[in-house]
C-alpha cells in the first residue's frame, strides 16, 4: 500500500480557518501550506469584512507570498478557505489562478457562519481536472471548537482512508 502524502493548503484572516486546517493536518499527518498575501487586509471590525468582500465580487486576486511547499508533490491535498460574499477568499482565487493542479485527490472545506454550498460548487468547478474525494463546511468554529475540531479529525481520516 503506497503512503500518501498529504497536505492541507489554507487561507485563514481570523484563525477559523487556520484551527481546521492545523487540526486536519495534525489527525492525519500532513503538511501545512498557508497561502498568505503580499498586502492583507489591514481594516478592523466589519468595515475588514466589507474590503474582503469587494475584493471578492471584484474578482481580486492578490499577490501571494512564495510557498513553502510545493503543491504538486503531494497526492492528497485537502484545500480551505473562510466563506466571503457566498465565495472562497481573493488569496484562495490567486491560487487556482497560479498554481494549476491536475490529477491530485483533493478535498475541499470551508468555514462559515451560516449554510451555503456555493463556496464548495465554485472552489470544486475551479479545481476541474482533479478527483474530488471530499468536502465539508465548518460552521460557526469559534462557538463550537470541540466539536469542530471533532468533526474536522473524523472527515479528514475519512478522506484519507477513502484514498488508499
Amino acid at each position: 500500500m503506497k503512503l500518501l502524502k498529504k497536505l492541507v493548503i489554507y487561507y485563514s484572516l481570523d484563525g477559523n480557518t487556520k484551527l481546521v486546517a492545523e487540526t486536519i493536518a495534525g489527525a492525519i499527518g500532513a503538511g501545512l501550506l498557508q497561502l498568505k498575501p503580499k498586502s492583507e487586509i489591514k481594516a478592523h471590525g466589519f468595515f475588514k469584512y466589507f474590503l474582503g468582500g469587494m475584493q471578492v465580487v471584484l474578482k481580486k486576486k492578490p499577490e501571494l507570498l512564495p510557498f513553502e511547499k510545493n503543491p504538486a508533490d503531494y497526492d492528497l491535498i485537502f484545500i480551505g478557505s473562510p466563506v466571503w460574499a457566498s465565495s472562497y477568499t481573493p488569496a484562495v482565487n490567486s491560487f487556482f489562478s497560479n498554481c494549476k493542479l491536475s490529477g491530485k485527490k483533493i478535498a475541499v472545506f470551508c468555514t462559515l457562519s451560516g449554510q451555503s454550498d456555493k463556496p464548495l460548487i465554485n472552489m470544486k468547478k475551479a479545481l476541474a481536472g482533479n478527483d474530488i474525494v471530499g468536502e465539508n463546511e465548518f460552521i460557526e468554529v469559534v462557538k463550537n471548537i470541540n466539536a469542530v475540531k471533532k468533526n474536522a479529525s473524523k472527515w479528514a481520516n475519512e478522506v484519507v482512508n477513502k484514498c488508499r
